[in-house]
């Protein structure tokens, strides 16, 4: 046989056998399903809530128009802070002014009446004292005036002279007395008109101040909706009166945020909280939860159900109120911001990503008809008993294959969820894509997934995924 005819058939046979281990390998991999591969590890996980909202003083009040009138002065402008006590705006006080300074000689006049009156009370008291004393003597003459007379020795007319000398000076200190008491009640009345006096100058002065507006408390002017020369009015019943200014205690500052109702369970009056304003980018600042609302407010309008009127169903929040611990002068009220809430922290726990996690029929249900049990999955999930687990990657002699495992989960994570039970650290585990996630079947043959391909949206599937779970 000649050199080329051997060589001719070596090639031949090289060329077989390539086939033959090239349709092996093809056959292999036609069965063989490329994913995203993760591993159970222990790690510290933080469950979080956010929401968000606006940054909000505790404190903040509307200064109002307390009187009618135009407007003099505003001694403070918005943006400026000021002090408890500082005068921050005054209204025209001409006619008020004018009444105080009215009232405030009235006063005056009243005031020297109750001195006379004083005076005219003490002079009767003396005459009334003089008059008590001059009785004593006319009551010692006209008793050595009786005694005489009985004794003969004295006329009747000296008698009766002394008689009526005592008899005058009894009616003189009645007299007298009435007099004290006339006096007592000039002076009385002269002090109850000046008390109404100076009750009338305290409402006076009162009109007064209120031309006058004054700061509650240290705090910065948010809002001042007027300009001076222009005309206030105060609020009349259910009326609004005009607003000088807005000032807010910036001392305690507060991120009012809105949770979603599916979340809103987890939090609680304590909790930790980071709290992130859009305007002033990588700043975080610390604080904690001290409100926790109770009435759901509508997505849409941030009305509170109980006073909607609407019978259709939307997305509800609820109100959280976040005080900072440490606030920023930087801060201001109505900044956009965002806070995440720590609902609960556990260390060194077994941890997965949140998107492997998927809904099945345990393999011991399905173990006679696996086709049957899809169906079921697939047109009724209830009747299928689904639970909750993963698939885990097992190896099958040079192959990988992912068999389904149920779990127990804990507390969740922004990317990861505890796993109380069902794996261990090391543990192997299928966490997308999603679309082969959720079609796969016991015991599918995997590889690894080299990357993901262009325009992927797994990232999108998962979040669909862990919420479905």
């Amino acid at each position: 046989m000649s050199r080329k005819k051997i060589l001719l058939i070596v090639l031949v046979a090289v060329a077989l056998c390539g086939a033959i281990v090239g349709l092996t390998i093809y056959q292999g991999n036609a069965h063989t399903t490329q994913v995203q591969m993760g591993t159970a590890a222990i790690q510290n996980l933080q469950a979080t809530v956010s929401g968000t909202g606006q940054i909000k003083p505790k404190t903040y009040v509307n200064v109002g128009a307390l009187v009618t009138g135009r407007i003099t002065h505003l001694y403070a402008k918005e943006g400026d802070h000021v002090r408890k006590g500082e005068v921050v705006a005054t209204v025209e006080n001409i006619q008020q002014s004018a009444t105080v300074e009215a009232q405030q000689d009235t006063i005056a006049s009243a005031s020297k009446d109750v001195t006379a009156a004083i005076a005219n009370e003490k002079v009767s008291v003396a005459n009334l004292e003089n008059a008590k004393a001059d009785l004593v003597q006319k009551q010692m003459d006209f008793q050595r005036a009786e005694a005489l007379y009985k004794d003969a020795l004295i006329a009747r007319q000296d008698f009766d002279s002394k008689k009526a000398a005592y008899d005058v000076d009894v009616a003189k200190v009645a007299q007298m007395q009435a007099s004290v008491v006339q006096a007592q009640a000039q002076t009385a009345s002269s002090k109850a008109k000046l008390a109404s006096d100076e009750a009338t100058l305290r409402s006076n002065n009162d009109e007064l101040n209120r031309t006058i507006s004054i700061a509650p408390f240290d705090g910065l002017v948010t809002n001042e909706p007027v300009r001076e020369g222009e005309t206030v009015v105060p609020g009349i019943q259910n009326t609004e009166g005009s607003t000088l200014m807005t000032l807010a205690d910036m001392s305690v500052v507060t991120a009012e945020v809105k949770v979603d109702e599916t979340d809103i369970a987890n939090v609680t009056l304590g909790q930790p909280a980071e709290v992130t304003v859009d305007a002033l980018p990588g700043k975080v600042f610390a604080g904690h939860v001290t409100e926790v609302g109770d009435q759901a407010l509508l997505r849409s309008s941030g009305v509170a159900t109980s006073q909607s009127t609407s019978g259709t169903e939307e997305a509800k929040d609820f109100k959280v109120v976040v005080t900072l611990d440490n606030p920023s002068d930087d801060l201001r009220p109505g900044l956009s911001t965002t806070a995440k809430i720590i609902t609960a922290t556990k260390q060194s726990v077994l941890v997965i990503p949140i998107q492997a996690l998927t809904l099945r029929v345990p393999p011991a249900q399905g173990k006679q008809d696996p086709q049957k049990v899809d169906t079921a999955l697939d047109s009724d999930p209830q009747q299928a008993q689904q639970v909750q687990g993963v698939f885990v990657i097992r190896q099958d002699g040079r192959r990988e294959r992912a068999f389904f495992v149920p779990v127990q989960t804990g507390i969740t994570g922004t990317t990861n969820i505890e796993v109380t039970s069902g794996l261990k650290p090391g543990d192997r585990i299928v966490t997308g894509p999603y679309r082969v996630l959720r079609s796969m079947k016991e015991g599918t043959q995997v590889k690894k997934q080299k990357e993901a391909p262009a325009g992927s949206s797994d990232s999108s599937n998962s979040d669909d995924s862990s919420s479905s779970s």
